[in-house]
């Protein structure tokens, strides 16, 4: 019996013990702990107070160098191909078209020579390296203090950035090609002119070849006659 009043009693001091913590916190919890920035150094001293944030009225201050959601500024953008080739996990996909000729400039100078038909980020896939946006010449690829994108379906977390329709693509590339056509047009007719024009031009008459004049420095020996 002595065993089975033990466990009863083993049970109630946890029960004290467990309750007496409880109190303690709820008691200590009647006033809201202030918001202080991750990086304050009296951030982790907090020990008493409610903790839970009314989200997402209330929000912890992000780091200013954190890594969060990725985002395209598609005006400075030069399709440019190196935050694809660089990116460890192929998260962001690109299709460049060619422009006949200057399409524009970004902010820093730079000139734009290509549309991008898709410029698709892939954020279920990122590993928030933060590579893309250190190779990016004209830092129109940054990343943003958003980090809630939580959705319910995982095909939301692409992002498309491009500013062409499907339409507009096509014909841009369609006109591309057209320009192409055109080009290769021209050297066909230059080359079937080259032939025309070099016969109905007479050509010079061609200059004798120089030849330097030798004499030898010595005579031959007769020959003996014969007896």
């Amino acid at each position: 019996m002595k065993p089975y009043f033990q466990a009863i009693w083993d049970g109630i001091q946890s029960t004290r013990k467990g309750m007496a913590l409880t109190w303690k916190h709820a008691w200590a919890a009647r006033n809201q702990r202030s918001i202080h920035n991750v990086q304050d150094p009296d951030y982790f001293n907090q020990k008493a107070g409610i903790v839970t944030l009314q989200y997402p009225q209330q929000q912890i201050p992000t780091p200013v160098n954190g890594r969060y959601q990725l985002h395209n500024e598609m005006d400075d953008c030069i399709v440019c191909d190196k935050c694809v080739k660089v990116c460890p996990v192929d998260c962001i996909e690109i299709d460049p078209i060619k422009a006949t000729g200057l399409v524009g400039t970004a902010s820093d100078g730079s000139p734009i020579r290509l549309y991008a038909a898709k410029f698709d980020i892939d954020m279920s896939k990122c590993c928030f390296c933060g590579l893309c946006t250190t190779v990016c010449p004209t830092e129109c690829l940054t990343m943003t203090s958003e980090y809630d994108f939580s959705v319910f379906d995982v095909k939301e977390h692409n992002f498309e950035f491009a500013n062409l329709t499907p339409e507009q693509a096509a014909e841009k590339r369609a006109l591309y090609e057209q320009f192409v056509k055109e080009k290769e047009a021209l050297k066909e007719a230059a080359k079937t002119a080259e032939p025309a024009t070099e016969t109905s031009e007479e050509k010079p008459a061609p200059k004798p070849a120089f030849k330097p004049a030798f004499k030898p420095s010595f005579k031959p020996k007769p020959k003996p006659d014969p007896e």
